[in-house]
């Protein structure tokens, strides 16, 4: 699979920098949904990057730090839970997708965007479905936003370990529901994702 056939694409019709972008976290029942943009220099390769979610956690973790310094520019954004609330959690990952565009320097000339739908925009933009397979871009975009995700995640465990976010960041396991009934909400759960009704229709 060539994960750069898009970019060739735009970086031959002029467009120099173009910015892939991605978001994690949209269907957690805890923390922030977080969002992250790169820009990558014409002609820049890294035959390892790919979809996050394929990819094993010491790598992940490797190819943050490889991405971060080939990167011609790159932001993490997130979504915080009273955004969530405010916009519903669909609207919330696409403002925080924004932020990133907001955030970069040099300003992006064209946005690659990961799933099928973007807020309106000045920049013209392609939405890619499955685009953190398709895109190099995107998929360095997916990795970023799922390191800083987790590691957040992670050190907010220390404070909440009952709900077992070291493992499950966030996302609604079947321990994670058993944790809600029990223990109640935090402030970083999303209270408008009615999650009584989840945890009482999953546990009988």
């Amino acid at each position: 699979m060539d994960r750069l056939q898009f970019e060739k694409k735009l970086w031959s019709e002029g467009y120099q920098y173009v910015v892939g972008l991605d978001e994690v976290g949209r269907g957690c029942l805890a923390g922030p949904v977080v969002a992250a943009g790169v820009i990558f220099e014409p002609g820049t390769v890294i035959d390892k990057i790919r979809d996050s979610k394929t990819i094993r956690e010491k790598e992940r973790d490797e190819l943050a730090e490889i991405i971060k310094e080939k990167a011609l520019a790159w932001t993490i954004q997130e979504g915080s839970i009273e955004e969530i609330e405010k916009l519903n959690i669909l609207w919330a990952s696409l403002e925080t997708m924004q932020k990133c565009v907001d955030n970069l320097d040099p300003a992006p000339e064209y946005l690659l965007v990961d799933g099928n739908r973007y807020t309106d925009s000045l920049i013209p933009y392609t939405c890619l479905v499955k685009g953190d397979d398709r895109s190099m871009s995107i998929a360095a975009a997916s990795i970023l936003a799922k390191t800083y995700r987790d590691n957040l995640m992670r050190e907010l465990h220390q404070k909440f370990p009952e709900y077992g976010w070291n493992s499950n960041v966030g996302y609604p396991t079947a321990a994670h529901k058993k944790a809600l009934k029990e223990y109640g909400y935090t402030k970083h759960h999303r209270h408008s994702f009615n999650l009584g009704t989840i945890i009482e229709r999953e546990l009988k």
